[in-house]
C-alpha cells in the first residue's frame, strides 16, 4: 500500500476533479466539447432518416424570390395582400390544418403606396373632392396589413417572433407579444433556470390580435455554436413564453393550457431546478435544466416535404400534397439568414428545426435530459472511478487493461440501455474520459519514472533535430530509415522583407533579441501548432516542410494553416516591437507541394535531414515574388490542388526564374466560413477582372480593377495589373499570348 500511495492519491485526485465538474463547481471545456461530440454522434447513428409527411415546409426559396417575370414574387418581404391571398389558398383550396410563420412581421407594409396617397390627401390634394372620394373608396383595398389580419381571424394561424439579449437600454421592444403561458412568479416556490431575454421584436398589434397564437423562434445555441435544443419556456420580465413549435402544437390540439409537472417536493433536494415536463393535453414534453427540449432531428435537411412558396401561391401544387397538413412558412434562401449549425449539418434551415420539434412532440419521442441526470452521472463516476483508482496500482499491466475494459464496457452498456429503453440522455464523455485518464496515468507512471534518463537525452538531442524524428527513433530505432527517398511533401519558405534596414536601425544586443524572438515565435507555430519539421534558418529566413519524417496525409493543409498563423503572429509581434520602439516588419511566405527528395543529405563533414527538388525550388521562388504582388502568402498549384476548406484567390500564372513551365499561383485568405463577405465579393469581381485580362480585353479588365481599388484601396495586387495593362496597351503581347507572366529575377 505504501509503495502505491502516490498512484492511488493521483487517481483519487483525478476522480475528485471529474466529480467537481459534474457538480458544476467549475467546468472543464474539454469534457463539455467531448460530450457534445458524443451526443451528436449518438443522435446521427439513431436518427430514423425517414420523411415525416405530416409537416410540410413552404419555402421562401430562391425560386420564390426570383424576379416576377421569372415566375417569382420578387425580394422579401412580399406585400401582405399576397400573404393574405396565400392564407385563402392554404385554408380554402388546400384545406391545411394549421399554418405557422417562421417570420416576424414587425414593420408596417406600405408597399401599396397608401401613405403617399394619405399625405397628398392631407396636403396638395386636400381641396380636390374627387380625389378624396376615390381615396376613401379604395383605401380598404390598400391597407395590406388590415387585409392580412382579417384573413388570419378565425383560422389556425400561428405567428413567430424573436427575443434579443442586447443590453437592457439597447434591447428592442417592438410589436405586441402574444399572451404569456406562465405569469411572473409562477415558479417562485420552485425556481427554474429558463433562458432570460432583455428585449423582443414581435408582430404588429393588429396581426397578433387576429392570429390564433404566436411563438418565439430563438433556439438555444451551445458554446460550440451548435443548435441542439430549443427553450420551451423563455423568460421576459419575469413572465414565460412558448416557442413557435409548441404554440402550433397547442393550437392543433385545441389550445389546451400548458401544465408544468414538477417532482414531489419530498424527493427533490434543495436547489433542484424542479421543472422536468410540460403537459399539453395528453402529450408530455421533457425538459432539461434550462427548461429546454432536445430537438429530435430526423436526419439531414429534407426530412420534411418542401414546396416553393411561389408554387403554392400560383396553385402549381397538387392539393392532395397539403390537405390536412401542418404547414410551416420559412426560408432556406441564404440571403435571408435563417441557416443554423446543427448536429446533422453545418448549414441547416431554421424552419426545419421547428418541424422536427413539432413531429417529436406529437410522437412523444423527444429524448429526456432532466436535471437529475447530474446525480446519476455523479454516482456512476464515483463508483467506476474508485474501482479503477484503487485497483489498478496493485495489478499487472495485462490485468489492469482487462479490468479497465470491463468497467468501460459496463459504463457504455448502461448508457446505451438507458438511452434506447428509457429515452434518457445520460452523459457519457466524462465517464469514458475519466476511465481512460486513470488507466493512462497508471500505465504511464512506471514508464515515465523508469525512462527519465532516456527522456533527458531525448530532450537534449531534440534541440538539434526535429522532435518528431527523435520520438520516432526512440520508439522504433530498428525500423527508422534516414536514407533519401522520393515523397510528396509540402515545403514553406518565409523571409522578413527589408531585414537589412531593420538590422541597421537596432543596436547589436537589441537585434539579437529581435531576431531570436521572431524565429522562436514562428518556429513554435510551425512545430508545435502544425507539426511541421524545421529544416533550417538562413539569417532571418525560415525553411520548413511537412509529411516527413512522420507521414502526414494533410501536409498541404497544415503548411497553409501554419503560413496563416505565422502572419497572425507577426501582427502580435509587431505590436510588441512597436511598444519597445523597435521597427516593425512584414514577412512573405511561399508554400508549394510536390514530389521531392527527403532524407539525410550533405557531406562527410556535415549532414542534415532536409528536402531537395524542383518543388522545393518553386516554393523558394514563390516566397520571393510575394512582394511583387503585395501578397503575404503565395502557394503553388501543387498545394492548391491538395488543400480543402480554404478561401483562395488565383493571383497569376507565372514562369519563375529557372523554370520553363508556367505555374498557377494562389493567395490563401483564410478558412471557409471565417472570411468576410466583403472579401468574398471582392474575389468574385477579381476573377472577372482576371478573365478579361487574359482575354486581352484591357478596357473591361481596367474597369473591374478600378472598382476593386475602390473596394480595397490598400491592395497592391490591383496596381500590378493596372501597370501591366498600361504596358500591354502600348506593347500588345500578341494573339498567341498565354496569359503567363515571366519573372527574370528570383
Amino acid at each position: 500500500m505504501k509503495k502505491h500511495i502516490v498512484r492511488i492519491g493521483i487517481g483519487i485526485f483525478v476522480v475528485l476533479m471529474f466529480l467537481g465538474h459534474v457538480r458544476e463547481n467549475y467546468r472543464l471545456p474539454l469534457i463539455d466539447n467531448l460530450e457534445a461530440i458524443v451526443y451528436d454522434t449518438r443522435l446521427r447513428l439513431t436518427m430514423p432518416r425517414t420523411v415525416d409527411p405530416r409537416v410540410v415546409i413552404l419555402d421562401i426559396d430562391e425560386k420564390s424570390l426570383a424576379e416576377k417575370e421569372k415566375g417569382g414574387e420578387g425580394r422579401w418581404p412580399w406585400p401582405r395582400d399576397r400573404l393574405a391571398l396565400l392564407l385563402d389558398k392554404l385554408f380554402d383550396k388546400y384545406d391545411v390544418a394549421i399554418v405557422g410563420f417562421d417570420v416576424v412581421f414587425a414593420e408596417r407594409d406600405e408597399s401599396s403606396g397608401i401613405r403617399v396617397l394619405e399625405r397628398l390627401s392631407a396636403k396638395e390634394l386636400r381641396d380636390v373632392p374627387q380625389f378624396q372620394s376615390v381615396l376613401a373608396r379604395i383605401k380598404p383595398q390598400l391597407e395590406y396589413d388590415d387585409i392580412f389580419a382579417r384573413k388570419m381571424k378565425g383560422r389556425a394561424v400561428v405567428l413567430g417572433y424573436t427575443f434579443s439579449t442586447d443590453e437592457p437600454g439597447l434591447a428592442p421592444k417592438k410589436g405586441l407579444l402574444p399572451p404569456l403561458v406562465f405569469p411572473a412568479g409562477a415558479f417562485a416556490a420552485r425556481p427554474i433556470r429558463a433562458t432570460s431575454w432583455s428585449g423582443y421584436t414581435a408582430n404588429l398589434e393588429e396581426l397578433q390580435k387576429n392570429a390564433a397564437s404566436a411563438g418565439h423562434f430563438n433556439p438555444f445555441t451551445d458554446d460550440d455554436g451548435i443548435v441542439r435544443r430549443v427553450p420551451m419556456l423563455a423568460e421576459y420580465n419575469g413572465a414565460y413564453y412558448e416557442p413557435l413549435a409548441l404554440a402550433m402544437v397547442r393550437v392543433l390540439l385545441g389550445s389546451p393550457p400548458l401544465m408544468p409537472i414538477l417532482p414531489d417536493e419530498a424527493y427533490a433536494p434543495a436547489g433542484y431546478p424542479g421543472l422536468e415536463w410540460l403537459q399539453v393535453g395528453s402529450l408530455r414534453i421533457p425538459l432539461d435544466d434550462t427548461a429546454s427540449a432536445l430537438v429530435p432531428y430526423r436526419g439531414a435537411k429534407g426530412m420534411f416535404n418542401y414546396f416553393s412558396l411561389v408554387d403554392v401561391l400560383n396553385e402549381r401544387v397538387d392539393p392532395a400534397e397539403l390537405k390536412g397538413k401542418i404547414v410551416l412558412v420559412g426560408t432556406t434562401a441564404p440571403g435571408l439568414l435563417d441557416l443554423r449549425a446543427t448536429p446533422v449539418g453545418p448549414v441547416y434551415p431554421g424552419v426545419e428545426i421547428h418541424a422536427n420539434l413539432i413531429a417529436g412532440m406529437l410522437d412523444e419521442n423527444i429524448k429526456q435530459r432532466p436535471p437529475y441526470v447530474l446525480a446519476a452521472e455523479f454516482l456512476l463516476l464515483l463508483i467506476s472511478g474508485l474501482v479503477i483508482a484503487l485497483l489498478l496500482p496493485f495489478l499487472s499491466p495485462l490485468i489492469s487493461t482487462l479490468i479497465t475494459l470491463l468497467v468501460l464496457f459496463l459504463v457504455l452498456v448502461i448508457n446505451v440501455v438507458v438511452y434506447h429503453v428509457f429515452h434518457l440522455v445520460l452523459p457519457l464523455a466524462s465517464g469514458v474520459l475519466m476511465i481512460l485518464v486513470l488507466f493512462m496515468l497508471n500505465m504511464g507512471y512506471g514508464f515515465f519514472i523508469e525512462a527519465r534518463g532516456m527522456r533527458q537525452i531525448t530532450g537534449l538531442f531534440g534541440q538539434y533535430v526535429p522532435p518528431e524524428l527523435v520520438d520516432e527513433m526512440a520508439r522504433n530505432p530498428e525500423q527508422f530509415n534516414m536514407t533519401p527517398r522520393a515523397e510528396e511533401l509540402s515545403v514553406l519558405f518565409s523571409d522578413v522583407r527589408g531585414f537589412t534596414t531593420i538590422s541597421e536601425s537596432l543596436r547589436p544586443e537589441d537585434l539579437a533579441v529581435y531576431i531570436n524572438e521572431y524565429l522562436t515565435t514562428m518556429s513554435l507555430v510551425i512545430r508545435e501548432r502544425h507539426r511541421g519539421t524545421l529544416d533550417k534558418y538562413i539569417g532571418d529566413a525560415i525553411m520548413a516542410f511537412w509529411g516527413a519524417p512522420v507521414a502526414d496525409p494533410n501536409h498541404a493543409n497544415n503548411a497553409v494553416l501554419a503560413a496563416l498563423d505565422m502572419q497572425a503572429e507577426a501582427k502580435t509581434l509587431n505590436e510588441k516591437f512597436n511598444a519597445k520602439g523597435w521597427p516593425t516588419f512584414k514577412i512573405g511566405i511561399g508554400v508549394n507541394s510536390g514530389v521531392m527528395r527527403v532524407g539525410d543529405m550533405g557531406s562527410k563533414i556535415r549532414k542534415a535531414y532536409t528536402v531537395m527538388g524542383d518543388a522545393v525550388n518553386i516554393a523558394s521562388r514563390l516566397e520571393g515574388i510575394t512582394k511583387q504582388y503585395g501578397a503575404d502568402i503565395i502557394v503553388g498549384e501543387g498545394t492548391k490542388g491538395l488543400i480543402a476548406g480554404f478561401v483562395c484567390r488565383e493571383v497569376d500564372r507565372v514562369r519563375v526564374k529557372g523554370k520553363d513551365e508556367p505555374v498557377a499561383i494562389y493567395q490563401p485568405l483564410g478558412l471557409e466560413g471565417r472570411v468576410e463577405q466583403a472579401k468574398l465579393d471582392e474575389i468574385k469581381l477579381w476573377n472577372q477582372a482576371l478573365r478579361f485580362y487574359r482575354a486581352q480585353d484591357w478596357d473591361m479588365a481596367e474597369l473591374q480593377l478600378l472598382n476593386l481599388k475602390k473596394m480595397a484601396p490598400e491592395s497592391e495586387l490591383f496596381d500590378v495589373y493596372l501597370e501591366r495593362i498600361a504596358l500591354f496597351r502600348a506593347h500588345p503581347p500578341g494573339t498567341d499570348w498565354d496569359g503567363v507572366y515571366t519573372f527574370e529575377t528570383k
